[in-house]
């Protein structure tokens, strides 16, 4: 077997680990959750037979071992059971088909803002350092890092939609309606999320550059009668790419928090104020299933980004 296919089939079966392992966390976190799922459906006056068939209709009578391989199996087929109270009796894979694609969109939106925005600053900061532009460029990467994102997520609101009136400030169109103005109505939200991450990014790529800027193989380059963009380009940006795309699949969990947030600000309907409300209305399905969606993504992304480095830097596959 080649070394790449096992060294891609290794972090496959690592990601389908940890992605079982995370089931069973938030299944056993779930069920240890204050609450009852009958009483909040049912009410605190119902009866214990009224009860008791509710627990059976939804397998939570059957012991824990036998309802956590049932949610498993479930999710196996992409089935994800029936909400209990967010949306009484409707099937959870609708809600999260309908939700999904407004938060998948929202939070590519913010990446592709960070990423524009760090790679600009930080390619700036590091081929000016010491100078004005790099301490402008560094200085705003540190007060990024300072903002929490519901705070500059108000911030924006306040200067851009109250102030200036040139975005809305609640409520969101769906891709599926109109591009436009989902691009349009997403953009507060979006640079929201999008600012404490670029500092991050900005920071990261700039000391990477630095690095890779004082290489010897950087001079031997030059002294060969490589032009500047050359020795930047194949000698400097490519391998500081490798620390800078890393960070960016890390964030990937930073991203999905402030989503949960960011969406409840701006009247979202996604599935970060999705589980937000199941969470507040005691509908554990919706939560597992929640959880799990983000987890997925987490893991899809991480693993995307090991593929990436590798294909920059072959010798992890040797």
């Amino acid at each position: 077997m080649p070394s790449s296919l096992k060294y891609f089939l290794t972090r496959l079966s690592g990601s389908l680990v940890t992605m079982l392992v995370g089931t069973i966390v938030v299944f056993l976190v779930m069920k240890a959750a204050p609450g009852d799922p009958a009483l909040i459906v049912l009410g605190d006056y119902a009866t214990d037979e009224t009860v008791a068939a509710f627990n059976r209709k939804h397998g939570l009578d059957a012991p824990l071992m036998a309802q956590y391989l049932d949610w498993l199996g479930g999710l196996v087929r992409f089935d994800f059971g029936q909400s209990l109270s967010v949306s009484a009796g409707e099937n959870i894979g609708d809600l999260l088909l309908y939700r999904l694609p407004n938060t998948i969109f929202v939070g590519v939106y913010a990446i592709l803002i960070a990423v524009t925005l760090s790679l600009v600053l930080g390619t700036l900061a590091a081929l000016n350092r010491g100078t004005t532009v790099d301490t402008s460029a560094t200085s705003l990467a540190v007060l990024g890092v300072s903002m929490p994102d519901f705070w500059f997520g108000y911030m924006l609101i306040l200067g851009l939609s109250i102030g200036l009136g040139w975005f809305p400030s609640y409520g969101f169109t769906p891709p599926s309606d109109s591009l436009a103005g989902a691009f349009y109505s997403g953009f507060l939200p979006a640079l929201a999320i999008a600012a404490p991450m670029a500092a991050v990014f900005t920071r990261t790529l700039r000391t990477a550059l630095i690095e890779n800027l004082d290489r010897e193989h950087v001079m031997v380059a030059k002294a060969m009668g490589h032009s500047g963009r050359f020795r930047f380009l194949h000698h400097v940006f490519r391998n500081s790419l490798i620390p800078y795309i890393t960070v960016v699949g890390l964030q990937i969990r930073y991203l999905l928090g402030g989503v949960v947030i960011i969406e409840r600000i701006f009247g979202i309907n996604g599935v970060g104020s999705l589980m937000v409300e199941a969470a507040f209305a005691r509908d554990f399905f919706v939560v597992q299933a929640c959880a799990v969606v983000f987890l997925g993504i987490v893991l899809a992304v991480n693993y995307v980004v090991d593929l990436i480095c590798a294909m920059l830097d072959p010798r992890r596959v040797r």
